[in-house]
C-alpha cells in the first residue's frame, strides 16, 4: 500500500470511529434522558478551536523550501538532517545511495554541503493532500563552489519534497533530487 493509500485509509478510519464515539455519545445520552449531558463539563462538548483542522497554504508549504534552503547553507549537516522526520527516505542529487536514516542523510549533507551549495527554486508545484501533508515539486538549480579549486557551477535538478506535520512540526519525509537530463 502506498503512502497515499495508507493517508487515505487512516483518515477513512478516524472518520468512522468519529462517527461510531458520537453515535454511542448519543444512545448514551438518549438513554439516560439527558443526565449525561448535564453531568459532563460544558468543555466536554466544545468544538475544535477554528483554524485546528485546516490545510496549510501553498505560501507556508513554500516556505518550507526557504528554510530546508537556509540550513543547507548553515553548512551544519545536522541543522539540515533535523529537518527530515525519523523515517524518511532522500534520494540525493549527487549521491547513487539511498539515505533511509539519520545518520545517512547527514552523512550525505556532509558531503554536500562541501561545496557551498547554494539552493533556488526556479518553478515549483505544490499539491496540498490534507491538513498534515504536502507534496512540492518542481524544478531548482544549485550554485555551487568547489572545495579545493574555487571553481563555480550550477547545477539544474528536479525535485519532490513530500512533507508531513507531526506532533505540530512539518518534516520532510521523503525528498528526491535528481540532475535534470539534456534534452533529447
Amino acid at each position: 500500500m502506498n503512502r497515499k493509500s495508507r493517508i487515505r485509509a487512516t483518515v477513512v478510519t478516524t472518520t468512522a470511529l468519529a462517527a461510531a464515539a458520537t453515535v454511542t455519545v448519543g444512545v448514551a445520552m438518549a438513554a439516560s434522558n439527558g443526565a449525561a449531558h448535564a453531568a459532563a463539563p460544558k468543555s466536554a462538548y466544545a468544538k475544535p478551536a477554528k483554524n485546528a483542522y485546516a490545510k496549510p497554504t501553498e505560501k507556508q508549504i513554500a516556505a518550507l523550501f526557504d528554510g530546508w534552503n537556509k540550513a543547507l547553507q548553515s553548512g551544519d549537516a545536522e541543522t539540515v538532517a533535523a529537518r527530515y522526520a525519523k523515517d524518511a527516505v532522500l534520494l540525493p542529487t549527487a549521491s547513487p545511495q539511498i539515505r533511509t536514516d539519520h545518520a545517512g542523510i547527514v552523512d550525505y549533507f556532509e558531503h554536500f554541503q562541501l561545496n557551498k551549495p547554494q539552493g533556488e527554486k526556479v518553478r515549483g508545484l505544490i499539491n496540498i493532500l490534507d491538513s498534515d501533508s504536502a507534496i512540492d515539486a518542481g524544478l531548482y538549480r544549485f550554485h555551487l563552489t568547489d572545495a579545493k579549486t574555487g571553481e563555480k557551477r550550477t547545477v539544474e535538478a528536479r525535485y519532490t519534497f513530500e512533507y508531513e506535520k507531526r506532533d505540530g512540526r512539518w518534516l520532510i519525509v521523503n525528498h528526491h533530487s535528481s540532475v535534470v537530463p539534456p534534452a533529447s
